[in-house]
């Protein structure tokens, strides 16, 4: 028996083999051009950090520049703000950054002219405020901090990028972003925050601490209200990873009356407790969660958590709005918004409007001050 074989079409294979060889070429160039824009630098980030010769500036300007803030692929340039008289101090600063060598630093501006300090700032960090001293009235403290904070923000409003965004950490850090917000019409409300990421880490960290576990594993926690004696660090929503999944702190923390008491005393004053101890106010402790609020501020939170942060009120929970106020937030893309839906008992209830009546009297102390 006999087999014919077909006659094979040569010029077809070859055109075949082409076309392949031609996929396979795009595709790698493909590959190597996304690879390649990944690789691209990212432009970099300018940030102004006022107050900077000051013990929580020349703890934050470290971590800003090793990528703690923005994480570990993007570059900044600082910029460095504070007093005449604190000029030499600042440019010790300038000096010790650049000697450090961070890659992601491309430049450094110590300055004590607040226009050159806010010109084209992506994010301003604002520690320079007036501390309460010793005799001192607390009007006599706000109309010094609106003094400051007016000058600072007519500075940011007209000379920082359209898309500012604004943390405030000086004391009494809620009022100062307000009477910041005052002075800077344009900036956009929810671009101005304070720090209570400070009294929500403590707090995460006192739970942790009870329960013998790492503090990773105690996640939402709230801090309501105002950065100050009033403050209510709230467990109530609060959950710590076991072996056996996630559960409620009141269910693990056995202890009630501890939770209500002594916790929540221990939070809200633990920053006189350092004073007592150390004779300063927390320096390393505020510029890390300075870091940590504007770190998920712009990459975001862990889904299904929160954190706190110091916003401006849309009357959520009761709060007064235009108050900046102490919320559960969670933030995607460079945006934040309050956490809805959460149950309220009585005992949250009164000590959340306690914080709110203390942070109205400090409005109206302050406005008083605007003439507004």
């Amino acid at each position: 028996m006999e087999f014919v074989g077909e006659e094979i079409d040569y010029t077809f294979v070859i055109q075949k083999t082409l076309v392949l060889m031609l996929c396979v070429a795009l595709s790698w160039k493909m590959i190597i051009y996304m690879c390649n824009l990944l690789n691209i630098e990212k432009e970099p980030i300018r940030i102004l950090v006022t107050g900077a010769a000051g013990n929580i500036g020349y703890a934050i300007a470290p971590m800003i520049a090793r990528g703690m803030m923005l994480g570990p692929d993007q570059p900044m340039i600082l910029h460095l703000l504070d007093i005449e008289p604190a000029s030499k101090s600042l440019e010790a600063v300038k000096m010790e950054l650049q000697d450090s060598a961070f890659p992601l630093l491309q430049g450094v501006i110590a300055t004590t002219n607040v226009v050159e300090a806010c010109k084209d700032v992506n994010i301003a960090i604002m520690i320079g405020g007036f501390a309460r001293k010793e005799g001192m009235e607390r009007k006599d403290v706000t109309s010094k901090n609106v003094v400051i904070f007016k000058a600072q923000a007519s500075a940011l409003e007209r000379y920082a990028s359209e898309d500012c965004k604004v943390l405030v950490v000086a004391n009494p850090a809620n009022t100062n972003a307000l009477i910041l917000k005052e002075f800077a019409p344009s900036i956009p409300e929810e671009n101005i925050t304070c720090l209570t990421r400070l009294d929500h880490n403590r707090a995460q960290a006192r739970l942790a601490d009870k329960l013998s576990v790492p503090v990773s594993s105690v996640k939402n926690v709230i801090v309501w209200g105002n950065h100050s004696s009033t403050q209510y660090p709230d467990t109530n929503h609060a959950t710590v990873t076991t072996k056996t999944g996630d559960q409620s702190i009141k269910e693990v923390v056995s202890d009630q009356k501890w939770l209500k008491n002594e916790f929540i005393t221990e939070v809200q004053q633990r920053g006189a407790a350092i004073i007592r101890a150390r004779k300063q106010s927390s320096a390393l402790s505020a510029a890390s969660a300075a870091c940590d609020h504007i770190h998920d501020w712009f990459l975001g939170t862990p889904k299904g958590t929160w954190v706190s942060m110091g916003v401006c009120s849309d009357g959520s929970y009761g709060i007064p709005p235009g108050l900046v106020y102490s919320f559960p937030v969670i933030c995607e893309k460079g945006s934040w918004k309050i956490v809805q839906g959460l149950s309220i008992d009585g005992f949250s209830r009164e000590k959340m409007d306690d914080s709110a009546r203390e942070l109205a009297e400090e409005k109206a102390l302050a406005y008083s001050c605007l003439n507004v």
